[in-house]
C-alpha cells in the first residue's frame, strides 16, 4: 500500500545497491570471503560488473568499473538483519573481518553491548569493507506491525 492507503497495483522491489569501491578485485575479494553468492563478474572493456547477494538476501550489491562517479567507500549504514547479532559477529571476524563489539539504543544514546532484554531494532555491530563502505549488523527477531509485505 501506498501513504494514501491504496494498493499501487504492481510489485516495485530493490534489487541492487551499487557500492563505490577503488579497486574492484580487492573488492571482490572481501566480499566472497564475507560467503557471500558471486552472481556475476562481467567485464564489458570500459565497464566491469561484480555482483554478490548476502545469504538469503533479496537485494544484492554490485561494484565494479564504470558504473559510478562516487568517491570510493561513501557509502554508509547499508544494513543488514540478523537474528543473532553476536552469532553473525563471530562468523565475520573468523572471515578475517575487523567488526564493531555489539552496541545498542538506549533512549537517544548508543552505548556498549547487547540490548539487555534483546528487543528488536536496537542492537548492531558495524563493519566496513576495504574502500570504508560501512555496514550495520542490526539484529532483529521481531518485526514490527505493518513491516512486512502481505499479497
Amino acid at each position: 500500500m501506498s501513504d494514501t492507503g491504496q494498493e499501487l497495483g504492481y510489485d516495485m522491489k530493490l534489487e541492487v545497491v551499487t557500492l563505490p569501491v577503488a579497486d574492484v578485485d580487492r573488492a571482490k575479494g572481501f566480499y566472497q570471503r564475507l560467503g557471500w553468492r558471486l552472481d556475476a563478474d562481467f567485464d564489458l572493456g570500459e565497464v566491469r560488473v561484480v555482483q554478490f547477494t548476502p545469504p538469503h538476501s533479496n537485494c544484492s550489491i554490485s561494484f565494479g568499473q564504470g558504473l559510478t562517479s562516487v568517491a570510493p567507500g561513501s557509502a554508509q549504514r547499508l544494513e543488514l538483519v540478523v537474528d543473532d547479532v553476536e552469532a553473525a559477529r563471530k562468523d565475520l571476524v573468523n572471515r578475517g573481518v575487523e567488526v564493531s563489539e555489539p552496541f545498542h539504543r538506549e533512549g537517544g544514546n548508543l552505548v556498549p553491548g547487547v540490548d539487555p532484554q534483546r528487543r528488536s531494532y536496537l542492537t548492531y555491530a558495524s563493519f566496513a569493507d576495504p574502500d570504508g563502505n560501512g555496514w550495520l549488523l542490526q539484529e532483529v527477531t521481531t518485526r514490527l506491525p505493518g513491516r512486512t509485505w502481505e499479497h
